[in-house]
């Protein structure tokens, strides 16, 4: 009987071992499985409450990689080289969409039907059949204005064209009232490529013709009309040359320019004390325009998404879906000024008065213009790279606005072909 008693006290030690080890192992996994690395830029990183909200709701830890919106997609590029993932879940721009998708390297997402309809802008990072980034921020460009500069200079609005723009920002300079009134971005970054190409559509027309080659007479003009406005005119600071888009855009809130075009964010920055010194004096406007123009503006969403070379895609796809669910959008506008894509948050916040301006928004989004005829290139990338240090090279004396544009056509056909 001794015997059998103690034959069964052994099997239940080994058992309780083997369970034990078990569930180690099992702490272990779950252990690595839960904490996951997200890579977006400054203005999309979430406050530490709100990712406290989402482990206690997931288990599910987060370390966040803040990083330069430029340096994201290289460092996509490069690990992926290494099939490596240097992120869990990462920025998607609209731009890379074509590219990243093209490459394989993000999880196809799944949706619902009301989830498809709900979500704006989802058609900018849908490649092929699959949907490769679900967007975080409603972005295409508006412009703002302070409104104390503005009044000094005998304005009691901001103009609605750009000849009267300029007149205006002259006024302004030759009272003393801002030394550069227009912040613009020229340094060689991608920030330059868009400005440029809202320019070109405000001011003149169309940057590309059909079959996606180069309209000259447009193009040419609106680099001439930035270097004109800063050296014949000096309306933008030359510093700018060196300066990362961020930096510009808050020269606004900083109250060291009066006018600038910029992301549909600083709608929720511009009278926020936290990031702003002209709080009560700072509106949003239409894109000026021409006598043949009224106002141009063209989408420039963000959206995160999931590394094919993950390995914990099941809890990087939950954090994706958090962040870009309604609610969490509302608390990031809240927070960070991000205009939401979801067309229920977008309501909500408009009907509950908490976007300012947000009438010149929504009216501003009727003037939203698709610059690539037919669809975003694959090679838009190496485009854009021609193109904002053409721009970079121009403000420098290096290239003329004649040699800026060669370089930029030339590399254009060289890519279309």
């Amino acid at each position: 009987m001794k015997k059998k008693v103690f034959v069964l006290f052994i099997a239940l030690l080994v058992s309780a071992a083997l369970f034990a080890a078990g569930q180690n192992e099992q702490e272990k996994n779950v252990g690595d499985a839960t904490e996951i690395t997200v890579m977006v830029p400054p203005w999309a990183e979430p406050s530490s409450e709100l990712l406290e909200s989402f482990t206690a709701e997931t288990g599910i830890g987060v370390v966040m990689n803040i990083v330069g919106w430029d340096d994201i997609r290289n460092k996509v590029a490069i690990a992926a080289v290494g099939e490596t993932a240097p992120a869990d879940v990462i920025e998607i721009d609209w731009s890379w969409t074509g590219e990243f998708g093209a490459a394989n390297w993000f999880e196809p997402i799944e949706l619902s039907s009301e989830e498809k309809e709900d979500t704006l802008t989802l058609g900018s990072f849908t490649y092929g059949n699959d949907v490769i980034g679900l967007p975080y921020a409603n972005d295409f460009r508006l412009g703002y204005y302070n409104t104390a500069d503005f009044m000094k200079a005998g304005y009691d609005k901001a103009p609605t064209q750009w000849d009267e723009m300029i007149e205006a920002c002259q006024k302004i300079k030759a009272k003393g009232i801002k030394e550069y009134p227009i912040t613009f971005t020229l340094s060689a970054t991608e920030a330059a490529t868009t400005s440029l190409l809202w320019m070109t559509l405000s001011k003149y027309g169309a940057f590309f013709n059909d079959g996606f080659s180069v309209n000259k007479e447009h193009v040419l003009s609106a680099l001439e009309f930035v270097n004109d406005l800063v050296k014949k005119y000096e309306l933008i600071d030359p510093a700018n040359q060196n300066m990362k888009d961020i930096e510009i855009y808050g020269k606004l809130t900083a109250d060291a320019t009066s006018f600038m075009v910029g992301p549909t964010y600083f709608l929720g920055r511009i009278n926020n004390p936290e990031f702003s010194k002209i709080v009560g004096n700072a509106r949003a406007t239409m894109v000026p325009g021409t006598k043949s123009i009224q106002s141009a503006s063209f989408a420039l969403p963000e959206g995160v998404g999931v590394s094919k070379f993950s390995k914990k895609k099941e809890a990087a796809l939950k954090f994706v879906k958090w962040y870009t669910s309604p609610e969490i959008q509302i608390a990031l506008y809240k927070e960070n000024g991000n205009i939401p894509c979801h067309a229920s948050a977008l309501k909500k916040l408009i009907n509950e008065g908490l976007i300012k301006d947000g009438a010149v928004m929504m009216k501003q989004a009727n003037y939203i213009i698709n610059p690539f005829p037919g669809g975003i290139p694959l090679w838009y990338a190496e485009m854009s790279n021609v193109i904002y240090n053409s721009i970079n090279k121009m403000v420098q004396d290096v290239l003329t606005p004649e040699d800026a544009f060669n370089a930029i056509n030339a590399k254009v056909e060289e890519l279309r072909k």
